[in-house]
């Protein structure tokens, strides 16, 4: 069950968006997002987002942005947010999918419109892109984090916890899981003593493209201006 992964290319351009501040904050604020509405917003009743909140805890994340995610999750106080998934292309013919959650759709599409346009891509219609990508539950394991266990061990325990598959690399462990199958992984792992790089529910591509050298700046520029609107849960694509 080893394979191609994608942890190398996906560290090296998260460490340089990682050297803002708010990149890391939006990222906890799309986790914090996705588990209150997965299982409600009582972390007590909620592994998977008491362990989002100890992160958004452990990088000093304001306590009204943690606020304002659990609030969208849950539809709480008056102001009432509407989900929304847009899918167009980037340059170099790349798949992008951008889920949001808005108080303003009107706002929202436009933004997104815009950006795709001020860099050389395209805004599409529904279902454009979507095929390419399949909804897993999808957990890092760093090696260098876990130097004492072996890739059998980290294949068995994932396996009969209830993972589909495990991919690994000279840098991680990449586990990926069916969806409903998300927290009960995530439970028995980290009471194996598992510590997750990352742990999300995310939109993985089924065919992972190259972004051509002459595409790539306006490629990183699009999906930058993409992460840093505040509408913006999260940003998926096809690039390797």
């Amino acid at each position: 069950m080893s394979g191609h992964s994608k942890w190398h290319n996906i560290q090296g351009r998260k460490n340089a968006q990682d050297a803002k501040r708010g990149k890391i904050f939006q990222k906890i604020s799309h986790d914090l997002y996705v588990a209150a509405k997965a299982g409600g917003a009582d972390p007590t009743a909620n592994a998977s987002l008491r362990l989002v909140m100890e992160k958004a805890k452990s990088a000093n994340m304001p306590k009204d942005n943690v606020q304002r995610a659990l609030d969208k999750a849950t539809g709480a106080g008056d102001i009432k947010f509407e989900e929304a998934t847009y899918e167009g292309y980037a340059p170099g013919g790349v798949a992008v999918l951008v889920e949001t959650s808005t108080d303003n759709i009107n706002r929202t599409v436009s933004t997104v419109r815009n950006s795709f346009s001020h860099h050389g891509g395209a805004l599409g219609t529904s279902g454009s892109v979507s095929f390419q990508f399949d909804r897993r539950g999808h957990f890092v394991i760093d090696r260098e984090e876990h130097l004492e266990v072996t890739e059998d061990q980290v294949m068995e325990d994932a396996i009969n916890a209830g993972a589909e598959d495990v991919q690994t690399s000279d840098e991680a462990f990449e586990i990926y899981t069916q969806p409903a199958d998300f927290v009960q992984v995530e439970a028995e792992l980290t009471g194996k003593g598992y510590d997750f790089a990352e742990s999300e529910i995310a939109m993985i591509p089924q065919n992972p493209v190259d972004v051509p050298t002459a595409d790539q700046e306006k490629f990183e520029k699009l999906i930058d201006e993409l992460e840093d609107n505040d509408d913006v849960l999260a940003v998926y694509t096809t690039a390797d």
